[in-house]
């Protein structure tokens, strides 16, 4: 192959698996499937992953330009509706992701706006955040490094309100996560208490790669979504060189083990897929130094997902699963399998390698 003709194979693949996944969970939404054989483990409302089935959707109703194929892709948004009033911070990750690619849908507007304004409602002026809320179980008023991503371009589309509710969610987000003097890695979660203020759970533990992914990605749409540049732009800056340094997204391995603690564990190329995505991201940032390093290694790593990770014609398995995907290591939970966002997030960054969607509005 020359040029990139490996990243239209394997979104061909991808595409190509989009009809098998579809037929196998009908009117539910897939989570993660067997490495042996490619069946789906499903949800009937989608929990926080829905959206990334819904942008899945889009990104091949987007590849193709048939109108059933955007049909199907608008079905499942619409079943995504339930979400954009819950209460949890994930609905950035659910909502956004489910709509922000659905060009042109009156639904999917009407749907991301809802979430938009629901999302602000649910701003906690004494937390300076959106909690993590209920709706998944556990204590509601929590904050955790995947409550971040896709929540703020929500929450900036909500206007000059949502804007600053955006920065400061983020950069609460960022206050309580990031590593403090003599530590190495991030703290992924938080709970709040009104006795103590707030705490650090044990899980996700500092080493959650998929954690860092997230907190690189957040960072990443704060500087791409910004309506209104400000003096925090040089924290970004400063936030974003220590997450690449400290996460070693330039550096280390293309796929990261699941657990950074843990380097003969499993692997988890969804971690690496998202890592992709944010690094094409920054890359779109005006004069910044990092930008010809994000863009080689955004296309080294989605090179390596591609060749080594993504299941091929005339196997035992269905072709087009990106496997080794770990969903929970610590709980043995779907360790080595193909998960519905690392799919997605490998077809949104070969689509964006291919110039076929700006992650700007995305």
């Amino acid at each position: 192959m020359t040029g990139r003709d490996w990243a239209e194979e394997a979104l061909g693949l991808l595409f190509r698996r989009v009809v098998e996944t579809a037929g196998q969970v009908g009117a539910r939404f897939p989570l993660y499937a067997d490495p042996a054989d490619g069946r789906w483990t499903s949800t009937g409302r989608g929990s926080w992953t829905g959206g990334f089935w819904a942008g899945l959707l889009w990104l091949r109703a987007r590849h193709t330009g048939l109108d059933a194929h955007r049909s199907a892709a608008a079905d499942v948004t619409a079943r995504l509706a339930p979400w954009a009033g819950a209460d949890t911070a994930t609905r950035g990750l659910i909502v956004w992701y489910g709509t922000a690619l659905a060009a042109g849908d009156e639904a999917a507007d009407a749907l991301r706006d809802h979430a938009a304004k629901s999302a602000l409602a649910a701003w906690d002026a004494t937390l300076g955040l959106v909690p993590w809320g209920a709706a998944l179980g556990g204590p509601r008023l929590r904050a955790r490094a995947d409550g971040v991503p896709g929540l703020v371009p929500l929450l900036v589309s909500a206007g000059t309100e949502g804007q600053a509710a955006a920065a400061a969610h983020l950069h609460r987000h960022l206050e309580l996560c990031l590593p403090r003097p003599g530590e190495r890695r991030p703290r992924p979660a938080w709970r709040w208490d009104e006795a103590s203020g707030w705490s650090a759970e044990s899980e996700p533990a500092p080493g959650w790669t998929r954690g860092e992914a997230w907190l690189l990605l957040a960072v990443a749409d704060a500087f791409v979504h910004a309506r209104n540049p400000s003096s925090r732009t040089d924290r970004l800056t400063e936030v974003a060189e220590l997450l690449l340094e400290r996460g070693e997204f330039l550096t280390g391995p293309l796929v990261p083990p699941a657990d950074a603690d843990h380097p003969d564990g499993p692997l988890d190329t969804s971690a690496a897929a998202i890592a992709a995505v944010a690094l094409l991201k920054l890359a779109l940032v005006p004069g910044a130094g990092w930008v010809p390093a994000c863009v080689a290694r955004a296309e080294a790593v989605l090179h390596r997902l591609a060749q080594a990770h993504l299941t091929r014609p005339g196997g035992p398995r269905p072709s087009g699963m990106l496997l080794d995907g770990c969903y929970d290591a610590p709980h043995g939970t779907a360790v080595r399998h193909e998960l519905v966002w690392g799919d997605f997030f490998l077809a949104l960054g070969l689509t964006a390698l291919l110039g076929r969607v700006d992650l700007r509005r995305v």
